[in-house]
Order: C-alpha cells, then sequence, then structure tokens
C-alpha cells in the first residue's frame, strides 16, 4: 500500500462501494422484471435494457470523471449525491415504469424502445460517475490512480456479482418487486448518509 493509515478508511469505502454495486444488480434484475411485465419480455426488450445500461455507466463514467477532476475535495460529497440520487430514483422507480406502462404499451416498438431505454439510463448514469469519482478520493490517500482503480472497481464488480446472486435466487423468492427495489434503495440512502458521516470525520 502506498500509505498504510490511508488503508483502514480506504476498506471501508470499498465495503461502501460493494453495497453500492449490489443494489445496482439488484436494481437491473428487478427493473427487467418490471420492464418485461409492462412491455413484454422478448430479444428486443432485453437488448434495449441491457444497452441503455450499459451506455449509463459509461456515460456516467466519463461525466464523474469530469466533475472528480473539477471538484477533487468534493469526491466524497459528489458520491453520496449519487446515491442519493439512485436511491431517490429507486424508490420512484417501480411506479414510474407501471404508469409508462399504462401510457405506452399499446405504442409502435419505436416508441416503447425509447421509454425502456430512457427509464434505464438515467439512473444507470448515475451508477457510473460513483466508480470515477470515488477512485479520485481514494487515490488522493493513496498516491496512486492504479491502485485505487483496482480497488474500488474489484469491489464494485464483487458487489454487483453478489447482487446479481442474491436477488435472482434469494430475495425475489420471499419479497415482492417493489420490496426488492425499496431494500436496494435503503442501501443507497444508508451508503449515502454514511458517505456524508465519513466526509464530517475526515475534514
Amino acid at each position: 500500500m502506498s500509505d498504510v493509515k490511508a488503508k483502514a478508511p480506504v476498506d471501508f469505502l470499498s465495503l461502501l462501494f460493494l453495497l453500492s454495486g449490489l443494489s445496482a444488480l439488484i436494481y437491473q434484475v428487478a427493473w427487467q422484471r418490471i420492464l418485461f411485465a409492462v412491455f413484454g419480455a422478448d430479444i428486443q426488450s432485453v437488448t434495449i435494457v441491457v444497452s441503455a445500461f450499459m451506455l449509463g455507466l459509461g456515460t456516467g463514467a466519463l461525466a464523474g470523471g469530469v466533475l472528480a477532476d473539477r471538484f477533487p475535495r468534493k469526491a466524497l460529497l459528489l458520491f453520496a449525491l449519487c446515491e442519493l440520487g439512485i436511491g431517490g430514483y429507486g424508490l420512484l422507480s417501480s411506479a414510474l415504469m407501471h404508469g409508462a406502462g399504462d401510457l405506452f404499451a399499446v405504442q409502435g416498438l419505436g416508441v416503447i424502445a425509447t421509454v425502456n431505454f430512457l427509464l434505464v439510463l438515467i439512473p444507470a448514469t448515475l451508477m457510473g460517475g460513483t466508480l470515477p469519482i470515488l477512485v479520485r478520493h481514494v487515490a488522493k490517500l493513496w498516491g496512486n490512480v492504479g491502485e485505487a482503480t483496482g480497488q474500488m472497481y474489484s469491489a464494485n464488480t464483487f458487489g454487483a456479482a453478489l447482487g446479481a446472486v442474491l436477488c435472482g435466487f434469494v430475495l425475489l423468492n420471499y419479497l415482492t418487486l417493489s420490496q426488492v427495489i425499496l431494500l436496494a434503495g435503503a442501501v443507497n440512502f444508508a451508503v449515502a448518509i454514511v458517505s456524508m458521516v465519513f466526509l464530517r470525520s475526515d475534514k
């Protein structure tokens, strides 16, 4: 490690980012199921949802990198705001998607594809922004961007894998889709709040 003293806070932030990744994949599984139920499940709908998720992650990563470079001392705050945004959207997402289904389900494929795309793109963009923002903060602690990127990316990826397995094989056996989404939102809010507390203690 570049700085032994920084190990504890970085490990703590890694845990928070693991939870962030866990909630992200819970959302993806749950949102896919809702959109499939509302608009129908076929290869086109799967492609649209996954493409929107990937584009959002990429776009968010670019925007997050710019913001982190411009406001390096606000990185943890930006991360917390992203988590609040994701959690807020999560709490509204079930109603939004069902409402969109009521409005657009009888429309043509182009309209349905656009609606599905936008419903997933917005939160996915916020999710994508979290990695470069948190890497910027950890790199400041460690003085090594490569180590910071590897640490945060691995934590988030492990959390994402855990979230996909947990949602698909455990949570949906005991909870409704709405309850699963509320649980993911609660995780986002918890991560945001703890990040804010961490920010205050780090001053």
